[in-house]
């Protein structure tokens, strides 16, 4: 009964907080699975795998849900986001093909480490001036926020592969779904206004999570008893969340999570060490 609370809390939360900010939730859902799973055996059967090819699945309801939110109001950049998506899936296959090679303590530090990278993007990405490198009129895409703001960005498909391929093998690799990644890209150097940043991300996460959990079913890295928990609990806090994004500042959130993640990639760390 506790494991299951347990899994309605972290489904709920996790779901919450990814669909406002853009991050889809892997990025607590894996850590805190494998915390709650191998430190303190209140999950039984959970090792670094199970914890990423499990979180994968949930991504999936987590991004279509918060997806068919956005695309209600018009925050998804479908043209773009298939764009995106030609480098995205097949390196979340690699990276999930890739996760067998991962160990406890290899996994406490390189997910330790890059939850350190992501707190501190997400710190500074309000602070950084979009990077202006793509001018071409033929790739050029205007939209016209709800206070009347223009926003003019580009999408050139060859950059666009190479950096989401990237993007794609450290989704697969530790289960989180791309977003903690791919909203900040589109933000800094496509030049994204932020809702539609946010949409669209969610949508790339829903593409990959299903990518990616192709290799991880394949390799037996699913415990689905949990899933089933974890999947409903996700479905109604990602409808949550997106209601939140469309009605509040997201800022307050941003702060909170990046915090916390940046204290967890610390405690990560010293765990692979020690």
């Amino acid at each position: 009964m506790l494991s299951i609370l347990l899994l309605i809390l972290i489904g709920a939360l996790s779901a919450i907080l990814g669909s406002i900010v853009g991050i889809g939730g892997g990025i607590i859902i894996v850590p805190t699975m494998v915390y709650f799973g191998v430190e303190h055996h209140l999950l039984t059967g959970i090792t670094p795998q199970i914890a990423i090819g499990t979180s994968s699945i949930i991504l999936i309801v987590t991004g279509l849900t918060s997806t068919l939110g956005y695309m209600k109001s018009k925050q998804v950049d479908i043209k773009n986001g298939y764009i995106f998506l030609i480098g995205l899936l097949p390196g979340s296959l690699v990276g999930s093909l890739l996760s067998r090679y991962l160990t406890l303590d290899s996994f406490n530090l390189y997910f330790g480490i890059f939850l350190i990278f992501v707190s501190i993007i997400l710190m500074v990405r309000y602070y950084i001036k979009p990077i202006s490198l793509f001018e071409k009129k033929k790739y050029e895409r205007t939209y016209i926020a709800n206070d009347g703001t223009t926003y003019h960005y580009h999408v050139p498909p060859v950059f666009a592969f190479f950096a989401t391929f990237g993007i794609g093998i450290l989704t697969g690799l530790f289960g989180i779904g791309g977003g903690a990644l791919m909203t900040p890209l589109m933000l800094i150097v496509f030049r994204f206004p932020p809702h539609v940043a946010v949409g669209t991300s969610m949508m790339m996460i829903f593409f990959s999570s299903v990518m990616s959990s192709i290799g991880h079913i394949f390799q037996g890295h699913v415990a689905w008893h949990y899933a089933i928990v974890l999947v409903i609990s996700s479905y109604f806090g990602a409808k949550l969340g997106v209601k939140i994004n469309q009605s509040i500042q997201s800022n307050t959130v941003v702060v909170l999570l990046r915090t916390v993640m940046l204290l967890m990639g610390i405690y990560l760390i010293i765990k692979s060490i020690l």
